[in-house]
């Protein structure tokens, strides 16, 4: 399968998919508090999606080759769930950290996030953890434009998450996204920098690293979708859809609650910012 190269019309269609999708995680941040059940949060943002956007969640019944039907309408990845953790009757405590995935399907066109929560107030680690992660992402972000490389995002990712005592999951990567929920490239969060593909306007993908407080190993459970981390150490995990600009980037999945970059990034691309 060829990278697709999204025409404007495309990608503006991408861009209010992305916004939808930002949108989504906004609403649901009051809902994540003590005693909430992750099936709740899923129920909340499935009638969010489908009675107030008219958007498709794009998770529900989703099952690529040997995988059963994933049956949420988002991911809820608690603790040291890596990714991909099924909702459930299990109540959040006070202390948890939780990633909330989001994926909508508008007029055809897929946007995709996920922002990390707290329960209450968390352990110094966890925040920690939260906190290194979400720069990661920002700083993969910026090394994207016309002319670089896919491994240059690994490889900032990968550095700044490995300086600063934690390690890069390998198995999971963040991927192009269109009309397909997952098209190439792989976008991985390790590597060397100027290797890879080249990078060229009208690419659009996910940049998601997933990083975890102790080693990078990780397992699957049994329902086939939930992944842990292996150590049982925490885990965390920050999600954007980006466009290669003609010249820079553009952060797609963006809406009035996004969290700021973090101050160590700033060389200029266009973050959401039309």
């Amino acid at each position: 399968m060829s990278i697709v190269i999204k025409t404007p019309a495309e990608i503006e269609k991408m861009r209010v998919a992305g916004r939808l999708a930002a949108e989504v995680l906004d609403h649901i941040g009051p809902f994540v508090r003590p005693g909430v059940t992750t099936a709740a949060i899923d129920h909340e943002c499935h009638r969010y999606m489908t009675e107030v956007q008219h958007t498709i969640p794009a998770p529900l019944n989703y099952a690529p080759p040997g995988y059963r039907p994933f049956p949420k309408s988002i991911c809820t990845s608690v603790n040291h769930v890596v990714c991909h953790g099924v909702p459930g009757e299990k109540k959040l405590r006070a202390g948890d950290v939780v990633n909330i995935d989001v994926t909508v399907i508008a007029e055809g066109y897929h946007g995709d996030s996920s922002r990390m929560y707290y329960v209450g107030e968390p352990p110094i680690l966890a925040r920690r953890l939260c906190d290194i992660t979400y720069e990661c992402m920002w700083l993969g972000i910026e090394t994207v434009r016309p002319g670089a490389y896919l491994g240059d995002i690994g490889h900032a990712i990968q550095t700044y998450a490995e300086g600063n005592g934690f390690s890069v999951v390998r198995e999971f990567c963040g991927h192009g996204i269109g009309k397909r929920f997952h098209e190439e490239p792989q976008v991985l969060h390790y590597g060397r920098p100027r290797t890879g593909t080249r990078l060229e306007a009208g690419m659009i993908f996910t940049v998601e690293p997933m990083i975890n407080a102790g080693r990078p190993d990780i397992r699957q459970l049994a329902d086939g979708w939930t992944v842990v981390t292996k150590d049982h150490s925490l885990s965390a995990q920050w999600e954007h859809t980006v466009l290669v600009t003609d010249s820079d980037h553009e952060v797609l999945t963006v809406s009035a609650g996004t969290p700021p970059p973090p101050g160590l990034v700033g060389r200029g691309g266009r973050d959401g910012a039309r």
